[in-house]
């Protein structure tokens, strides 16, 4: 990934972000997320909501990690691992969705069902 695609993503509003990053994850399969040192998920929370975290690339994550999030590290999530472990935390937890937050902005947020059925529409165009 090169800095131009980089800036010209992080400058879009957060819903353009989010249709962005379902694109990539249908594309190449794989998505990221933050784990402290502990390698437990780095969670946050916004009007006593708990949010998980998701980008499509590494670089972007690495521009979050500051603040709480400055002892964190990026980790890989292929689309088995999401859909094998990661919806069951989300459901079971009744996390929400934070879909590329960036400088410490919340980004397009989204519940398990949207998140789940946008992510299965993209992936039936290939």
């Amino acid at each position: 990934m090169n800095n131009k695609e980089i800036e010209s993503v992080s400058n879009l509003e957060p819903y353009k972000r989010y249709l962005y990053f379902i694109k990539r994850v249908a594309d190449f399969e794989e998505l990221w997320t933050i784990i402290d040192e502990s390698g437990d998920f780095a969670l946050s929370d916004i009007d006593d909501k708990i949010l998980i975290s998701f980008w499509s690339a590494k670089e972007f994550v690495n521009s979050n990690l500051n603040n709480g999030w400055k002892n964190c590290s990026p980790k890989k999530l292929t689309l088995g691992d999401l859909e094998d472990e990661i919806f069951d935390l989300i459901a079971s937890e009744n996390y929400l969705i934070n879909v590329f937050p960036l400088n410490g902005k919340t980004g397009f947020v989204v519940d398990l069902d949207e998140f789940a059925r946008d992510l299965s529409d993209e992936l039936e165009n290939y």
